[in-house]
């Protein structure tokens, strides 16, 4: 099921980074079922990603990452082999991007040799509060606060649904600031220990996550923990999803091939009516159809990807295309390997069954498909004469 990376044109570079992430895979498999069950981080699987050094590629070679900026198409890459093995594996591995990339973008030199370094040999967790009770796609409505007071800067609100409350060690926090030309979004580091800063688990998710909600209590940090310009925050947060947003089509390539290999095992294994089920047509149906979406899902990721490389700005739209494109493709694909597989695709916490509770969160995070679809119509009439 490789004949799309065969013909994309995956150079000696991309190939052997696969490879290590196959690796990775490979030793944290055995764990897979626990640590996808857990909402707190697995340490062995904290330690097997840390040893594999794979979360320098989400730092600058500067600070310690391995590359010379971050690379969408190699993180994409991570992300669909690490993600076919285990989705606490791939959410570890690219929150150190996600939670970490606005310090990369908008950090001063003193704020990226302190976190970075640590970032990407993962001694520290990164964590990006952006959600809220009232702001989920739409930001604006962000009504954390940050106000001067005697030199320093006070946070105070709440956040909703933030991936690695709790286990991480900062967390780049988006909050309302009233500025002489009105309010404005900044963006402000917080440290997890600092003085009034507390966490509590959210609501479980089907497919359970390291994910918390936090509380900012006047939380006093110093001028210097704020990232960028004041009231400029998108800019650093758009700049973020320009680069992570393709790897989550990545990620939902990788469940959507795993699941698909599942349902290919047991159809080719399992007979019915005197014969295997891959010889009865409209089983032959579900995985014929299957194979097509993970194709040409895979090939508009790539495809994304590599444009992001580039000039990710430019690359977002058709990165959100790919990100609708792949996790939409990935649900249908994983229902139908459930019903190739019959009464083996329900069995709990089986491989399947675990893909099918996955699949479904990936049309909601890093931009709802129905939200991205306002900016990819728009962007298309745009470009109509």
């Amino acid at each position: 099921m490789n004949s799309t990376e065969m013909w994309f044109g995956l150079g000696p570079a991309e190939r052997a980074l696969q490879d290590e992430a196959r690796a990775l895979a490979a030793t944290v498999a055995p764990l897979a079922a626990e640590a996808d069950a857990m909402s707190q981080v697995h340490p062995r699987v904290r330690e097997a990603l840390r040893t594999s050094g794979l979360a320098g590629l989400m730092v600058p070679a500067a600070y310690g990452g391995r590359s010379e900026s971050v690379d969408p198409l190699a993180v994409c890459l991570v992300r669909e082999v690490l993600m076919k093995t285990s989705s606490h594996l791939d959410s570890l591995f690219a929150l150190q991007g996600i939670g970490s990339y606005a310090i990369t973008r908008g950090g001063t030199e003193e704020q990226r040799r302190q976190w970075l370094p640590r970032v990407a040999s993962l001694e520290t967790l990164a964590g990006l509060a952006l959600t809220e009770e009232n702001a989920g796609s739409d930001l604006k409505n962000v009504a954390t606060t940050v106000t001067d007071k005697d030199g320093a800067l006070v946070v105070r609100g709440e956040k909703t649904f933030i991936s690695n409350a709790g286990a991480a060690d900062f967390y780049i926090t988006l909050v309302k600031e009233e500025l002489p030309e009105g309010p404005g979004l900044s963006l402000v580091l917080v440290p997890a220990d600092a003085p009034g800063v507390t966490t509590r688990p959210s609501p479980e998710l089907i497919a359970p996550h390291v994910l918390g909600d936090l509380t900012f209590d006047d939380v006093v940090v110093p001028a210097e923990a704020r990232l960028g310009a004041p009231g400029k925050a998108m800019s650093l947060v758009l700049s973020t999803l320009a680069v992570f947003r393709v790897s989550v089509a990545g990620a939902a390539v990788g469940l959507a091939t795993g699941a698909l290999e599942e349902a290919a095992r047991h159809a080719r294994t399992r007979e019915q009516f005197g014969r295997p089920l891959l010889r009865h047509g409209p089983v032959a149906q579900l995985l014929a159809d299957s194979w097509n979406d993970v194709e040409m899902a895979r090939l508009l990721t790539y495809q994304a990807a590599a444009s992001a490389r580039e000039d990710p700005r430019a690359a977002l739209n058709r990165s959100s295309m790919a990100k609708v494109a792949a996790t939409e493709a990935a649900t249908r694909v994983v229902d139908r390997c459930v019903q190739v597989m019959g009464r083996w695709g329900l069995i709990a916490n089986t491989p399947i069954e675990r893909y099918y509770r996955q699949a479904r969160p990936m049309r909601v995070y890093e931009g709802a498909s129905e939200v991205l679809k306002l900016g990819i119509a728009s962007t298309l009439c745009a470009e109509i004469d």
